[in-house]
């Protein structure tokens, strides 16, 4: 038997848990894409966002001590959760009524192109968070790396609106 290139064990194979992961998000979201549609593979993939979210929210609260985060707060925590899952989102603009976030790195990173539905991913984090802190919140992701575009603009809108943007998503406080 030849022993070809060394041992499996030395092999260099792109391959680890991360990269496992991301690819894993990929390949079920492009199936559910397949399957049932775009919309409603979001849909599917916004129920698990809003359970990360209510995740991210109750450890963030934990770890600042509050019972509630203030607006202020909801820009940074939003900001410093994507760091740590290796996005690069930043404030663009903060204002009373809204928050917009740009983005120059995925956390998915390349396993995200062409995969929108991914992007309900951020938008249910981001919304669940805000909206169980402050009440309300409608999030607009208006350009996205799955879409290809170079970068993410999400905005965050704090206040209802009558006519609200026509891809907003609107998430409110649960009632307990």
């Amino acid at each position: 038997m030849d022993a070809g290139a060394g041992k499996v064990g030395d092999l260099v194979v792109p391959l680890d848990a991360d990269v496992f992961l991301r690819s894993l998000l990929r390949e079920l979201a492009g199936t559910l894409e397949k399957v049932v549609g775009l919309d409603e593979a979001s849909g599917y993939i916004s129920i698990v966002g809003g359970i990360m979210g209510e995740h991210m929210n109750g450890a963030y609260r934990r770890a600042l001590q509050v019972e509630t985060l203030t607006r202020e707060q909801i820009g940074e925590v939003l900001v410093d959760l994507k760091r740590r899952i290796e996005g690069d989102f930043h404030i663009l603009e903060e204002r009373e009524d809204r928050i917009v976030f740009g983005n120059r790195r995925c956390p998915f990173r390349e396993h995200v192109l062409g995969r929108p539905s991914l992007c309900m991913m951020t938008s249910n984090v981001f919304g669940s968070i805000a909206a169980e802190n402050l009440g309300y919140a409608r999030v607009d992701i208006e350009q996205s790396i799955a879409a290809g575009d170079a970068g993410c603009r999400v905005a965050v809108y704090l206040t209802p609106k009558e006519m609200p943007e026509p891809n907003a998503r609107e998430y409110f406080r649960r009632e307990e």
